[in-house]
């Protein structure tokens, strides 16, 4: 983590300062819908996810924030556009934190009124700008979206706070293109010492904007930049939360929850390991409690060696298959009993703790 950030506090989580990293991601259920959004975001809680953003986009999601509250644990942040009458509704129903873009609230009059309530309340405000976003007089200065001026831009609603005497701030600035964001965001974090969420943003789809919110958020969580992500995808918010758990663990910054290998398929491959696989996945998302490594093998070749390296695994082959445990093989079973004796061993783990 970038030395001497600031902390910003959320709830009851803390950012900056060199705390965990810590994983977001939004609702996309209609926040006027409290249970459909409470149900959500407690399928989030179970998955990984530390901190939670809804849509405000009218005064009754603004007042379900009220109710959603009373039935999460983790911080909620409200996401504002346009109206800064929302965000005072926002606050006064109990948010966490107010994402707003201080250039599109209607002039910095309304900027402090936004700024002298979370305040009040105790609470951060995150600004930023995505590239879709950048002011037209910034695109022409810069001659197209470019990261200078993604900073100026960010860098200058950080300003309008700050002279609203408000500094707890949290910073983001993304963009699609991968590697114009992770030189946006080496740059600002050159010139501000505000925690950065980051991200990339409007990634694509499961597949694809896995991949790229990998290369982007990895390289800059591997620099030290990064205080909040979010893995931005087209797809079920559990999607983000795992793929941002994945990427926390593959840099060695999150060490809980399990670490699944499991090999790629070949001619050699005799059991439906893709499906098993996929299977084990869902599956092990149950035990997050647990900091073991589990291997799903379907290779005669390397599957039995594989398998005994981790905590505990399940290699297979025509039709039947072992269960190890520490490099031990506990016993041979058919195929379509590898996953129910996998998972009694998970439970096992757990007792164990």
């Amino acid at each position: 983590m970038r030395a001497g950030t600031k902390t910003v506090k959320i709830g009851d989580r803390v950012i900056g300062g060199g705390n965990p990293v810590l994983i977001q991601s939004m609702c996309n259920t209609k926040t006027e819908d409290v249970k459909a959004t409470v149900d959500q975001i407690l399928a989030l809680e179970r998955e990984g996810c530390d901190i939670i953003r809804v849509a405000v986009p009218t005064a009754e999601a603004a007042e379900a924030i009220r109710e959603i509250k009373g039935q999460i644990s983790i911080p909620l942040v409200a996401d504002i556009h346009f109206d800064y009458r929302l965000a005072l509704a926002a606050i006064e129903a109990g948010a966490d934190k107010i994402r707003i873009n201080p250039g599109n609230i209607g002039g910095e009059d309304n900027v402090r009124a936004v700024a002298a309530a979370a305040k009040a309340a105790g609470i951060p405000i995150r600004v930023g700008v995505n590239s879709g976003s950048l002011e037209k007089e910034l695109v022409a200065k810069y001659g197209g979206v470019t990261p200078e001026g993604l900073v100026e831009s960010a860098l200058d609603k950080v300003r309008m706070l700050e002279e609203a005497d408000f500094s707890d701030i949290v910073i983001s600035i993304k963009s699609s293109d991968v590697m114009l964001s992770v030189k946006a965001h080496e740059m600002i974090a050159d010139r501000t010492d505000y925690p950065l969420h980051v991200g990339i943003t409007e990634a694509g789809t499961v597949m694809k904007g896995s991949i790229k919110s990998s290369v982007g958020v990895g390289i800059l969580l591997h620099e030290g930049i990064g205080d909040t992500i979010r893995v931005s995808l087209t797809g079920d918010p559990l999607e983000e939360v795992r793929a941002a758990k994945t990427i926390l663990r593959s840099l060695g910054l999150r060490n809980n929850g399990i670490e699944m290998v499991s090999c790629p398929t070949c001619g050699r491959t005799q059991i439906d390991l893709i499906g098993l696989a996929q299977k084990v996945e869902n599956m092990i998302s149950r035990y997050d409690d647990l900091n073991i490594k589990v291997a799903v093998m379907g290779c005669v070749v390397n599957g039995p060696g594989e398998a005994r390296e981790a905590d505990l695994g399940i290699a297979g082959g025509g039709g039947e298959g072992l269960v190890f445990r520490k490099g031990e093989i506990l016993r041979k079973l058919p195929e379509n009993e590898l996953l129910a004796a996998l998972e009694e061993e998970l439970k096992s783990f757990r007792r164990e703790k």
